[in-house]
């Protein structure tokens, strides 16, 4: 497999110094050390996309299963308190939003 990187902004990679992409540890990987957008010229986290993402994959979450361990039962009686101090809403999805997502149930 091979990725291919074009600047947006000419010249932005001329500068050695600047090079933010390196190859990365995990062999076919490659590492960028800053903030990366797509649509957008100003990301405030590691990765920001103004727009629809599609995954033809798994995505890995931290509430996945298989990135924890130590998984035990607890005290139902204390986790029925918890929820009884929570504040628990319905709502339905504006409709642009829903037809955007294609959300047909809102």
């Amino acid at each position: 497999k091979k990725v291919f990187l074009q600047a947006s902004n000419p010249g932005q990679f001329e500068n050695d110094s600047d090079v933010l992409w390196q190859r990365g540890h995990v062999p076919e990987t490659i590492a960028y050390h800053g903030r990366v957008g797509i649509n957008t010229d100003a990301p405030d986290e590691a990765l920001v996309v103004c727009g629809n993402a599609k995954v033809m994959g798994r995505v890995l979450h931290p509430s996945d299963s298989r990135a924890k361990q130590n998984i035990r039962e607890v005290d139902t009686n204390e986790q029925l308190r918890r929820i009884t101090q929570m504040r628990l809403v319905e709502y339905d999805y504006k409709p642009e939003f829903a037809s955007v997502m294609g959300i047909k149930d809102t």
